[in-house]
C-alpha cells in the first residue's frame, strides 16, 4: 500500500524533541513492505526542524519519504501565532506539488491541528482512497476543561465542528487513548468505533543510556534514601502541586526524599515556594539518552494529572512509557480510566489532587520488601516490551487500514 501520513507537529526521530510516535510508526510499516510518505511542518515549538529555502524540502529518512512544508513561525504555545501558522500549514498543504507521489492508498490526518480534516476530505475525494482520522490530543475539550475556555467561545464551537465533521466524515477513528470512543459518542451521539494505538517504545531507548556524570549523581541522589522522582516539564499540565505537598506533609520522614528532575517554566514558582523542604530535591533536565540513567537512581517513579474530563477517555502519555522502561513502581496521582499500569499490575493509581492518598501510597512503597518492588518494576518493562514496540502497533495499524 502507499499510505500518506499528515500531521504538522509529526516529525522524524532526528528532529523530535519528544515522542516520534507517528514518524516510528511509518518507518515500521515501510520495514513491512508499504511506502510511507510523511507530510509535516518546520514551524514547531516541540522540534529541531531542518533549515531549509523555498516551500519545501522533501528527503527520505529511514525509509519514510518525508515532505517539510515552509509555514509561518511562532513564539509560543499558547500565542496567536501558533493559529496563523495553523492556516498557513493548511494553505502549504492545498498549494503542494503532488505530482510526483504515489497515489495513496489511504491519508491519515493526525491532529493537532483540526484544520488538517478538511484537506483530508478534499484529497480523499481528488485520489478515492480511504481517509483516517487520528486523534492524540482531544480537541477542542482540553481547551474548555484545561484551558478555561468557554465553550461557547466562537473558536471553540468552530473546532467542536470540525472534530465532529472527522469523526463522522471519515472512514476510520484512531485514537492514542483506549476510550476515545466514549468521547466520541457523547460528542455526535453516534456510535463510532475507534482503534487505540497508542504512543510506544522507541528501540533506540534500549540502547545503554548514557551515564550521569559522577558530579550529578553525587549532587542530586542523597544517598540512603527512598526516592520518589518525577522526571519531566515542570508545567501547569503537569499537576505537581500534589507532589510539593505532599513532600512537605512527610518533611517529617527522614527515610523519603522527593526528587523533581527538568525544566519548565514554573520551575522557579516551585524552587521558591519550597525552599524550605530538606527532603526535596530539583535536578536539571538531562538529555533523552540519559533519562534511564536518572530513573536507575530512584525507587519509585511518579506522574500526575489535573482532575479533569479529559481522563474518562484513558491516558496515553509519553512518560508513562519511559517510566515502565525503567522496570521501576510507577505511582500516580490519576482520576480516570486506567490502563497499561493496571494491565502490567506495575503500580499504583490513587485520586488525582489527593495529598493525603499520595502520602498513605509512599508510605506503602517505602516499606515494602526491596523484592517486591523489583517484581512489580520488572513487570511493567515486560509488558511494555511486549505489547508497545512499534512494530507491534504498525501491525495492528495495518489490520485496522487492512478492514476499510
Amino acid at each position: 500500500m502507499n499510505i500518506w501520513y499528515i500531521s504538522k507537529y509529526v516529525a522524524p526521530s532526528y528532529a523530535a524533541k519528544v515522542s516520534a510516535r507517528g514518524f516510528l510508526i511509518l518507518t515500521a510499516m515501510t520495514k513491512a513492505g508499504h511506502r510511507c510518505s510523511l507530510i509535516t511542518s518546520d514551524s514547531n515549538h516541540l522540534i529541531s526542524a531542518p533549515s531549509f529555502k523555498g516551500k519545501l524540502m522533501v528527503e527520505q529518512v529511514d525509509g519514510v519519504d518525508v515532505h517539510w512544508l515552509k509555514t509561518w513561525k511562532y513564539k509560543g504555545a499558547r500565542s496567536f501565532g501558533r493559529m496563523l501558522s495553523w492556516l498557513d500549514f493548511e494553505w502549504q498543504l492545498f498549494r503542494m506539488p503532488k505530482k510526483n507521489m504515489d497515489i495513496p492508498d489511504v491519508i491519515v490526518i493526525s491532529s493537532l491541528s483540526l484544520l488538517t480534516i478538511l484537506n483530508g476530505l478534499l484529497l480523499r475525494r481528488k485520489y478515492k482512497c480511504k481517509l483516517i482520522f487520528e486523534v492524540r490530543d482531544i480537541w477542542p475539550l482540553i481547551l474548555v476543561s484545561s484551558g478555561g475556555i468557554s465553550p461557547m467561545n466562537p473558536f471553540v464551537i468552530f473546532l467542536s465542528w470540525l472534530e465532529r465533521l472527522g469523526y463522522e466524515k471519515a472512514d476510520k477513528v484512531v485514537g492514542t487513548m483506549p476510550n476515545l470512543g466514549l468521547h466520541i459518542e457523547n460528542v455526535t451521539g453516534k456510535h463510532i468505533e475507534a482503534a487505540c494505538i497508542p504512543q510506544g517504545v522507541d528501540d533506540s531507548l534500549l540502547d545503554r543510556p548514557e551515564p550521569l556524570s559522577e558530579e550529578y549523581v553525587n549532587k542530586y541522589f542523597p544517598k540512603d534514601k527512598f526516592i520518589v522522582c518525577h522526571a519531566g516539564s515542570i508545567g501547569a499540565d503537569n499537576a505537581l502541586e500534589t507532589f510539593f505537598a505532599c513532600a512537605r506533609a512527610m518533611q517529617n520522614r527522614e527515610d523519603i526524599h522527593f526528587l523533581m528532575v527538568g525544566d519548565g517554566y514554573l520551575k522557579e514558582h516551585f524552587q521558591s515556594e519550597n525552599a524550605d523542604l530538606d527532603n526535596l530535591t530539583f535536578a536539571p533536565r538531562v538529555e533523552k539518552k540519559q533519562v534511564q540513567s536518572v530513573l536507575s537512581y530512584v525507587d519509585v517513579v511518579y506522574f500526575a494529572v489535573n482532575t479533569s474530563p479529559l481522563w474518562a477517555y484513558g491516558q496515553s502519555l509519553n512518560k508513562v512509557i519511559d517510566y515502565m522502561l525503567s522496570g521501576k513502581p510507577v505511582l500516580a496521582s490519576y482520576t480516570g480510566y486506567s490502563s497499561m499500569i493496571n494491565e502490567a499490575d506495575c503500580g499504583l493509581f490513587v485520586p488525582a489532587e489527593d495529598v493525603e492518598a499520595l502520602s498513605v501510597a509512599v508510605d506503602r512503597f517505602s516499606k515494602m520488601p526491596e523484592g517486591e518492588l523489583n517484581d512489580m518494576g520488572r513487570r511493567g518493562r515486560e509488558w511494555i516490551l511486549s505489547n508497545r514496540r512499534y512494530d507491534t502497533l504498525a501491525s495492528q495499524y495495518l489490520e485496522v487500514i487492512s478492514k476499510l
